[in-house]
């Protein structure tokens, strides 16, 4: 029987709906055989989503530029801590190789966030994001990025690369912050979101925030309100697990109808698509939600031939 730790720091069976879908083997060793041929890493991998076996069976994988190791201590977070290796700078084309290699329509860049760096890495996403739409034809690209210290300049970069989708995840409701994501700040992730919209309106400004942390239902709907004044099209909403015993622990399990209210009263309120579930991560199905979002999607114009 599948369990989990619960707020008592005892284990119980995990929830009927929080059953994962077993990798396909396979499929799982191939994706990971040809990761590491490239050189490249997923947060698939590094944050141990629930969701890698049927991702990866598809042929889908959120990429992770600027290194594996984080210079943050997110309470939530299975990414390691520490001091980040150099930037690799061939990294960018690689990416855009494998894009090609698997056939990605619509691909997702994140990384792990690098205040060691004086432009926390913003140049390297540009760089990532103009080798794919240079050598991917018709791909569309979405970044979910760190919060960039929230400065202007940086958000600037990576919107001037022009991606089709600007991420930033809030990861919880305001009055959890500070215990969950200690070196961040709940307005300076909605300014950077704003940030983005008002440099490019025709950008899809896309957030997410994770459930089971300690919040109400109530917070949920307040903070999707925030998202929504700063015009945020998409939002993710999906269920905590704790990765280790380090980590913070689930305070409750929501259940699948819970997340169904969310869906609905997100689209009441106005989001062009709201990605809502027990399994639901910020990546998860991203082309899916990219298209609910954008229901005539042209081409990329930027997007030059394949490699």
């Amino acid at each position: 029987m599948m369990e989990h730790r619960n707020c008592d720091g005892g284990y119980e069976p995990l929830p009927s709906w929080l059953k994962a879908k077993l990798p396909k083997a396979p499929y799982t060793a191939q994706m990971k055989a040809m990761l590491r041929s490239f050189n490249l890493h997923t947060v698939c991998e590094a944050a141990k989503c629930p969701n890698i076996g049927e991702c990866f069976s598809r042929g889908t994988a959120t990429f992770m530029i600027l290194g594996d190791v984080c210079t943050r201590s997110c309470r939530f977070c299975a990414v390691s801590k520490g001091t980040p290796k150099p930037v690799d700078h061939d990294e960018p084309m690689r990416i855009a190789r494998m894009v090609n290699a698997l056939g990605i329509r619509h691909a997702v860049i994140t990384s792990v966030t690098r205040d060691d760096l004086p432009d926390q890495g913003a140049h390297h996403f540009a760089a990532t994001v103009a080798a794919i739409k240079h050598h991917c034809d018709g791909v569309t690209v979405e970044v979910l990025t760190p919060d960039l210290r929230g400065e202007r300049e940086l958000v600037r970069v990576i919107i001037d690369s022009q991606p089709d989708v600007f991420n930033h995840n809030i990861e919880t409701v305001r009055r959890l912050q500070k215990l969950i994501r200690p070196q961040a700040d709940y307005w300076r992730s909605l300014g950077v979101l704003k940030m983005a919209k008002e440099m490019d309106g025709n950008v899809i400004i896309k957030s997410g925030l994770m459930v089971g942390l300690g919040e109400s239902d109530d917070e949920v709907i307040e903070a999707m309100a925030d998202l929504l004044s700063v015009g945020c099209d998409i939002v993710t909403i999906g269920q905590y697990l704790q990765p280790t015993r380090r980590h913070h622990p689930v305070m409750r399990y929501v259940p699948p109808e819970t997340f169904e209210r969310y869906r609905e009263e997100g689209l009441r309120m106005g989001f062009k698509a709201v990605i809502a579930g027990p399994f639901v991560r910020s990546s998860y199905m991203a082309e899916a939600a990219f298209r609910l979002a954008t229901p005539i999607c042209k081409p990329s114009e930027h997007s030059r031939g394949n490699l």
